[in-house]
């Protein structure tokens, strides 16, 4: 096991991109406070925010082996498909279903007035907006860049 637990730590893309995903994390339950003035210690695992830690992880994953392997490699080019992929569901399908969860909300506490309905919160903050998805992939690609500067 131990042998495998340093493999593992000896993978700098794999680094790279456990890097940029724990920091955007860190970062997202900063902004979290900055905007809110309260901890949420949810913000440190949970989905939606800024920067998007889904988007800094593939970004930086494609930017670090873009520096390594070069732009021409297979495994960049899988893995700048993936970015997209994942880019577009976190500012598109998963938006616009914490929109939907927002006016679920909504209509469940307008009904729970009139005592019609017992409340269920659903979670609202699935997504990200463009601007977040930008943040996660700038953070991603100087993460990527940090790494291939310090293991070069």
């Amino acid at each position: 096991m131990a042998e495998f637990l340093a493999g593992i730590g000896k993978n700098v893309i794999l680094m790279t991109a456990i890097t940029a995903w724990f920091t955007a994390q860190v970062l997202k339950t900063i902004t979290a406070y900055w905007r809110h003035g309260a901890f949420n210690a949810e913000r440190l695992v949970g989905a939606g925010g800024m920067p998007s830690s889904h988007t800094a992880l593939v970004v930086s994953l494609a930017v670090g082996l873009a520096l390594r392997e070069g732009l021409e490699s297979d495994l960049f080019a899988v893995s700048v498909i993936l970015a997209g992929i994942v880019m577009y569901d976190a500012a598109g399908v998963r938006r616009a279903a914490g929109k939907q969860a927002k006016v679920i909300n909504k209509l469940v506490r307008e009904m729970r007035v009139e005592h019609t309905v017992r409340e269920t919160r659903l979670k609202e903050l699935l997504g990200h907006t463009p601007l977040e998805v930008l943040g996660g992939a700038v953070h991603g690609s100087v993460i990527a860049y940090a790494f291939y500067i310090f293991y070069r």
